[in-house]
């Protein structure tokens, strides 16, 4: 048992008056965010961070986090979701990774959504503290802006492919293809990683903003030292509702109007990307039976436009079934055929195989979930992994009979933009 299940949380949510700008909460130390069209929380301090690791690291944190929440006493007068009680989390891709999963729960939580903003305080029940008020709760958020350190340098951090090189990439995907035609998997998903070093007083705080800016359609987010903008939602579950969306299939934007235009009819009729996108929402669809009901699905993909890429995109939607949480739903997805491939266990097994590195929590489950079960979850995607002074972003693409090396490598690229561009 965690140490605030055994201790027991006391949770108070108030109003506030005013509507804060959310990154100027975040701390330099360790940014902790969740935000899209400006909407979203930033925690503040930290009461526990619940680790978790091994083929059942999903499954643990889920049902860690129903104890967690039982023994909770719970205030929360603004009912919305992300208020009340709330933990943010990050979990690595593979079990075997010598990264671990993690649960944070805050001390304070700052958030804004649809037009109301609230402030949550979270205490051990043991300890004594005045009762919150919105007086009170205005106060404290003077504090906080007034308190926190001001923006460093803006971070530049040029970045170089790690422990795969470009050409090593290549090699890799023309294996991958040999193993789809002799039938073993029908696609893989391939990463590679690039490395830099965070300068002595350069503020990731900034690189976060700058994400956020760039990218207000994405899931921009920052725990434990992961931080990205993912344009792919795992899983999101408001009261009862469950939502997703798949994102698999990728083109590049034109130069123009017209040309840009031209690249999504391209993508939209592409037989290799369209049969990606396919494996990737049958992956979806098949996961989330035992767990949502009353499923339904986009008639056929449409083509979702981000400031850097076409992407085939499918939207999923149905009722969350009783007795269920968000992160059991995380657990039946992860990792999906977008992230991994098909059959899963046998392109995971051709990822290990021709992959020189630990995904650590890139393409994993990252985002946030409440008392009553409901969260919403990205795809680890365009992100990188601060740890100590060290940079590490990462970006991959699905590979399957018709691929090309050469292509999938400027895939990658394109990817790889909005961190280069968030760190230069």
């Amino acid at each position: 048992m965690s140490l605030s299940a055994s201790r027991g949380l006391r949770v108070e949510s108030v109003s506030l008056t005013a509507s804060p700008e959310l990154f100027t909460l975040l701390r330099v130390d360790s940014p902790l965010m969740w935000w899209r069209r400006g909407d979203g929380m930033v925690g503040i301090g930290e009461i526990e961070t619940l680790s978790f690791s091994g083929k059942t690291r999903i499954a643990e944190a889920g049902a860690t986090w129903r104890e967690v929440s039982d023994a909770a006493q719970i205030t929360d007068s603004v009912n919305v979701a992300g208020s009340g009680l709330i933990a943010f989390g990050t979990f690595a891709f593979r079990s075997t990774s010598a990264v671990p999963s993690v649960l944070i729960i805050p001390q304070l939580v700052v958030g804004h959504r649809s037009g109301q903003s609230w402030l949550t305080r979270i205490s051990f029940a043991d300890e004594e503290v005045s009762p919150l008020t919105t007086q009170a709760a205005s106060e404290l958020l003077t504090e906080l802006v007034n308190s926190n350190a001001s923006l460093g340098q803006a971070p530049l951090v040029p970045l170089s492919p790690a422990s795969l090189s470009e050409a090593g990439f290549t090699t890799a995907v023309n294996k991958a293809i040999e193993r789809i035609e002799s039938g073993k998997v029908e696609k893989v998903v391939l990463a590679r990683e690039l490395e830099g070093t965070l300068g002595t007083g350069a503020d990731l705080r900034v690189a976060i903003t700058r994400l956020a800016e760039s990218y207000p359609d994405c899931w921009t987010f920052s725990v434990d030292g992961l931080f990205g903008s993912s344009p792919e939602t795992l899983i999101t579950v408001h009261g009862k509702k469950v939502t997703a969306r798949v994102l698999a299939g990728t083109a590049k934007r034109g130069n123009d109007s017209a040309t840009d235009l031209a690249s999504a009819a391209e993508l939209a009729s592409s037989h290799k990307d369209l049969d990606e996108h396919g494996f990737a929402t049958r992956s979806v669809l098949n996961a989330l039976a035992p767990y949502a009901q009353q499923l339904t699905v986009s008639e056929s993909p449409f083509t979702l436009k981000l400031p850097n890429v076409w992407h085939l995109a499918t939207d999923i939607a149905g009722t969350l079934a009783s007795g269920s949480n968000s992160l059991d739903l995380v657990s039946a997805l992860h990792p999906t055929a977008a992230v991994a491939g098909t059959p899963t266990q046998a392109a995971v097994e051709v990822i290990d195989d021709l992959e020189p590195f630990d995904r650590g929590r890139y393409a994993g489950p990252v985002g946030w979930i409440g008392a009553e079960g409901e969260g919403e979850w990205a795809i680890a995607l365009r992100c990188a992994q601060l740890t100590d002074s060290t940079i590490t972003a990462y970006a991959g693409c699905g590979i399957v009979s018709d691929s090309v090396a050469a292509q999938e490598l400027v895939e990658t690229e394109m990817k790889f933009r909005p961190i280069i561009d968030a760190l230069s």
